[in-house]
C-alpha cells in the first residue's frame, strides 16, 4: 500500500509545469535548457554526445540544436576532427541562462517549504535526505531490489491469469 499516495511525483510534477512556463518566458522549453546546460559544460561537444548525455534520438537532437541555433543560443563550427560533424558552442545569450532551471526549482521548493515550521523543515529535509541516499544506492546498483518487486508482481499478475 502506497501511503504516500505518490505525492513526491505529483509535487514534482507541479514543480516541472511551472518551471516549463517560466523558462517558455525566455523562450526556451525544459528539454531545451537541458541541451544549452550540456554544451555550456562541454564547448565543442557534437550532436551525437549530446544524444548519449541526454538520452535522445539523433532526430531530436538535431530538431533541437537548429531550434536553439535560430533563436541564438547556439553556434555550431566544423569539428576539426571529423570533417563530417559540427561542434557546438553555446552563445552570450545562452549564458544569461546559466542556472535559470534550478533556480526556479529552488524558488518554488523555498515557497512550497514556507509552509511548514522551521523543525518541521529539519525534520522533512532529514527524511527526504535518507529516502533519496536509498534511491541513489538503489540506482547505482542498477536497481536490484525493485527488478525482483517487479519481476515478483508480474510473477503474481500471471498466476493470476492462469487461474481465470
Amino acid at each position: 500500500m502506497d501511503i504516500t499516495k505518490r505525492k513526491l511525483t505529483k509535487i514534482a510534477r507541479e514543480i516541472n509545469k511551472f518551471t516549463t512556463r517560466t523558462l517558455r518566458a525566455y523562450g526556451v522549453g525544459s528539454s531545451e535548457f537541458d541541451l544549452i546546460h550540456v554544451v555550456r559544460h562541454r564547448p565543442g561537444v557534437t550532436q551525437a554526445e549530446i544524444c548519449r548525455i541526454l538520452g535522445i534520438d539523433k532526430a531530436a537532437a538535431a530538431r533541437q540544436t537548429a531550434n536553439l541555433e535560430s533563436k541564438g543560443f547556439l553556434t555550431r563550427k566544423k569539428n576539426p576532427s571529423d570533417g563530417r560533424s559540427q561542434i557546438l558552442f553555446a552563445t552570450e545569450k545562452a549564458e544569461t541562462l546559466k542556472n535559470s532551471k534550478t533556480e526556479i526549482e529552488t524558488m518554488f521548493y523555498e515557497w512550497l517549504l514556507e509552509a511548514l515550521t522551521e523543525n518541521d523543515q529539519n525534520e522533512f529535509a532529514r527524511l527526504l535526505d535518507i529516502l533519496y541516499h536509498r534511491s541513489k544506492t538503489e540506482s547505482k546498483a542498477d536497481f536490484p531490489n525493485m527488478a525482483k518487486r517487479v519481476e515478483q508482481d508480474n510473477n503474481l499478475l500471471e498466476k493470476e491469469n492462469n487461474e481465470k
